[in-house]
């Protein structure tokens, strides 16, 4: 299968069938070439990323939408057209390729619908995009409901803040400082020609300069290195976890901080690894394995432990809730096509419904750390000020850092901000 031809059957799944990128891509991605998955990525990522400034544009050169059992043209034609604007591939061998495309459509008309819409996007792309461009929320490729909620939290900040959502992320390390430091598995990188920096806030994490695959890092299947971006990474030393303590990871897959806590800990905790799906708890178990860590895994919905818990209370929870991931579009830009305005109060009265359920389950003196990789202040900040001032036995341990902003209750990542991606945390203690 070709790049191209694999790629327009994900950006199907994805624009027509609802499926996320991370379920579609995998499958296709294994039918195609190796020397040609590259492409096959850059194409999907980045026709999802700017899809909605490409359609802007595409819906000019239409004379009228083309019909649903169509949609694999219409999503040729934007493949096409983020191709000959955002890559390097001359416009000719473009118009070309995505004129074979039509072809193996098997839809005769397509091939002249696709050379006639391309030829115009390479004579008239720089003024049509100047147009299109006049909307804050289509230059960024943003729909209007996150644009506006974003537009009213950070005010001037949001053209910034837009514009790191839509830039490709870095790959960041997390070194299990267990087994050793972060100086000297960045030694052993150099060594391997693979140059990576240092976070400044984060004591675990190494930014490299270009991504490697993960099975070319040093000591990766031995757990002296884990995949994680570093806003992830501040997680496990907030919540302090001390030797010994009983602790709850709620949400936990697929367990990359659920694999922190006990590396940051050296493994001398009593973990009990959470999640709603019991499918997923694979992952967490992949990755206790591989750091050879163990941890009790358990199904259940976190907002009903009569079904689930038992034993004492916990000295420390870690409460990850399900958000709208509106912090990590940079990574999955298929957020923007299937998040909708009306997910995020639904969103918000779950994540009010964890955190109250749990609260009793924690011990006296303990503590709770509630996290999203959201940026929006309804899922964030309102949410944990609204439950202090509910909870009477429950107080905020303020985070005085170096990174992020200081909110009403908690501390708020932006995406980009010190390279990282958006993530909400607050500490709450209990009287």
């Amino acid at each position: 299968m070709s790049p191209r031809e694999a790629a327009l059957k994900v950006l199907l799944r994805v624009l027509k069938d609802g499926a996320s990128l991370s379920d579609a891509l995998p499958h296709h991605l294994q039918q195609v070439p190796p020397r040609d998955r590259g492409l096959t990525q850059a194409l999907c990522y980045g026709t999802l990323r700017w899809h909605r400034r490409l359609q802007a544009m595409l819906d000019g050169w239409m004379d009228k939408p083309l019909r649903g059992r169509d949609q694999d043209v219409a999503c040729a034609l934007l493949m096409g057209l983020f191709e000959m604007q955002y890559m390097n591939t001359p416009d000719y061998a473009v118009i070309q390729q995505t004129a074979d495309l039509g072809r193996s459509l098997r839809k005769r008309w397509a091939v002249g619908l696709i050379n006639g819409v391309l030829r115009r996007a390479q004579r008239e792309g720089e003024a049509r995009g100047q147009q299109v461009d006049a909307s804050p929320a289509v230059r960024h490729a943003l729909p209007d409901w996150l644009f506006a909620r974003l537009q009213r939290a950070y005010g001037d900040d949001t053209d910034r803040l837009c514009q790191a959502m839509n830039a490709h992320p870095p790959m960041t390390l997390r070194v299990n400082l267990h087994l050793g430091s972060r100086q000297d598995y960045q030694a052993r990188l150099e060594r391997q020609g693979v140059q990576a920096q240092p976070h400044e806030h984060v004591p675990s994490a190494l930014t490299l300069s270009e991504p490697v695959a993960v099975e070319a890092l040093p000591g990766f299947q031995d757990g002296e290195v884990s995949v994680q971006d570093a806003a992830a990474q501040l997680a496990a030393p907030l919540l302090d976890c001390r030797p010994g303590q009983r602790v709850l990871d709620a949400c936990a897959a697929p367990g990359g901080k659920t694999l922190h806590l006990l590396e940051h800990a050296g493994g001398d905790l009593d973990v009990t690894a959470l999640d709603a799906h019991a499918g997923r708890l694979d992952r967490v178990r992949e990755n206790l394995e591989r750091g050879r860590y163990q941890a009790r895994l358990v199904s259940g919905d976190g907002a009903e432990p009569d079904h689930w818990h038992q034993g004492a209370p916990y000295d420390r929870i870690l409460l990850d809730v399900p958000c709208s991931a509106t912090g990590v579009i940079r990574r999955h830009p298929d957020i923007k096509l299937l998040r909708r305005d009306a997910d995020i109060p639904a969103l918000a009265a779950e994540q009010a419904r964890l955190l109250r359920a749990l609260w009793p389950l924690l011990a006296p003196g303990g503590m709770l750390l509630y996290v999203t990789c959201s940026l929006l202040p309804d899922e964030n900040a309102l949410t944990v000020a609204q439950f202090l001032q509910d909870e009477p036995s429950a107080s905020e341990s303020p985070l005085q850092a170096p990174w992020g902003r200081a909110q009403v209750a908690g501390r708020q990542i932006l995406s980009g901000d010190q390279g990282m991606d958006g993530f909400y945390y607050a500490r709450l203690i209990k009287h």
